[in-house]
């Protein structure tokens, strides 16, 4: 018999606390899915998803980053047009300026109501999720049955 299981991810939206407002950063995707990402990745076997977070944020954007708090795991099976992944989401807080590397083809800095359209994965309603419990506190719901 053999199992198929998702793979672990993780997905690091990083506030710039030394820049009016605490914009975030997006990288641009050199690889497919071309498009906007929250900076992230696959864990590494054997490693805390913790530590994969900060180690994908130093590759992606040249930042070092202090976690603050695990935010949500998204999971949908259909999250991922590759494969079947979760991601363990966590809020960090940075200062400095990003400088593309790794992955990213380019990153900027947005704020909410500069976001571009060209998300990949479910970033989208990711940062939908963020957004709302930035400015208001709550945290996204848990959802069943949507599989």
């Amino acid at each position: 018999m053999t199992y198929r299981n998702p793979i672990p991810t993780v997905d690091i939206i990083i506030e710039l606390i030394d820049k009016p407002h605490r914009p975030i950063v997006l990288i641009e995707r050199k690889n497919t899915p071309y498009g906007w990402a929250i900076p992230g990745g696959f864990v590494d076997y054997g490693e805390p998803v913790e530590i994969a977070a900060q180690r994908e944020a130093k590759e992606e954007i040249s930042l070092e980053v202090e976690l603050i708090e695990q935010f949500y795991v998204y999971s949908d099976p259909n999250r991922d047009p590759r494969k079947h992944t979760m991601s363990v989401v966590f809020l960090a807080t940075a200062t400095g300026e990003p400088k593309a590397d790794d992955d990213a083809k380019s990153v900027g800095i947005f704020h909410h109501w500069d976001i571009p359209k060209n998300l990949c994965f479910d970033h989208d309603r990711i940062l939908k999720d963020y957004w709302h419990y930035r400015h208001y506190g709550i945290r996204p719901p848990i959802l069943l049955n949507r599989v």
